[in-house]
């Protein structure tokens, strides 16, 4: 069997189907060969996997790319304490399958250490404090490259980015620093203390993304089907109930069938009500969506217009 994207070499990961596929193999082509370029050009890349769908991508496309041999990087995940247990008991077992170090960032952690203060009230979320620790852990492992999943279409300020983003010294973007990447020309460049976050999922799309778990035959986190589960409503959005979220008056649980459309910190991220329990039917209900999921289901991006580019400009990946 060919390798995606060069043609060259047998391997026994599975390619996608000859017919049908052109828009997702070129997809895969490009994300292959910058993750490529970037072992070939960092001495300390790591991967950010959360268990989320577009890291479960980002992994598989990273697999294809060094096949047979194991991955060239560890595997970064910074744990909030407040994950859904389905996607960290995935993120587990799926480092575990392929033989990978797995490195993680501990927000309760740092509380203890005293690195950030816990927020409290029913508005608390532990997303904002991922920061901190993402750079600390950064600096502690000397990582100069991360692979994140970000696509352009998920939100304003991630259509700002480049694939290479440059950041300073303190972890911090400034979108007017950032590098032209004229015919596809990536300049990894950077001094010492700075890093560039590397995202090979740029030019992809949510539905693409669902498109290649679909024709890959990916495993991903139950939570992205559809299931019961106990909610409360806030702000418009479906919160699960849980013992990292306050209830207020007049915020009552209710039984509804659910599904993420991603996976975050269980504090601020939503469900949306579906019958998608398939991963067919869950295609044809993205296809049909005109919101962005980060627009229905992230509340910490709903706290200011810029709220994005606010947590990237501290470092937020």
């Amino acid at each position: 069997m060919k390798d995606a994207d060069t043609g060259a070499g047998d391997t026994s990961l599975p390619t996608l189907p000859p017919s049908g596929a052109e828009q997702l193999r070129d997809l895969e082509s490009e994300a292959i060969h910058i993750i490529r370029e970037v072992v070939a050009e960092f001495e300390r890349p790591a991967l950010l996997f959360s268990g989320g769908k577009d890291s479960i991508v980002l992994l598989r496309l990273a697999e294809k790319a060094f096949w047979p041999a194991p991955l060239p990087f560890p595997v970064l995940h910074i744990d909030t304490g407040h994950n859904f247990p389905e996607a960290i008991a995935f993120r587990d077992r799926r480092v575990a399958e392929l033989g990978a170090t797995l490195v993680v960032g501990s927000v309760q952690q740092a509380i203890d250490d005293g690195l950030v203060e816990e927020e409290t009230g029913p508005g608390a979320s532990r997303n904002r404090l991922q920061t901190p620790v993402l750079l600390r852990t950064v600096a502690e492992h000397g990582f100069n490259a991360l692979f994140g999943g970000a696509r352009r279409d998920e939100e304003r300020a991630r259509a700002k980015e480049r694939i290479y983003s440059l950041r300073e010294a303190g972890g911090g973007w400034e979108p007017h620093a950032q590098r032209p990447e004229l015919w596809n020309l990536y300049n990894g460049l950077h001094r010492p203390g700075e890093n560039v976050r590397v995202f090979p999922l740029s030019n992809w799309t949510e539905l693409d993304v669902w498109r290649y778990i679909e024709v890959e035959d990916l495993e991903t986190p139950s939570i992205y089907f559809a299931h019961e589960r106990m909610v409360f409503r806030r702000d418009g959005m479906l919160m699960a109930v849980s013992p990292h979220l306050q209830l207020v008056e007049g915020e009552t649980p209710f039984l509804a069938s659910v599904r993420y459309r991603t996976v975050g910190d269980m504090s601020c991220t939503a469900a949306v009500e579906s019958r998608a329990d398939t991963i067919e039917r869950v295609v044809a209900e993205i296809a049909a969506t005109r919101i962005t999921e980060r627009g229905e289901t992230r509340a910490d991006d709903r706290t200011s217009e810029a709220a994005m580019e606010d947590r990237k400009r501290e470092g937020y990946f």
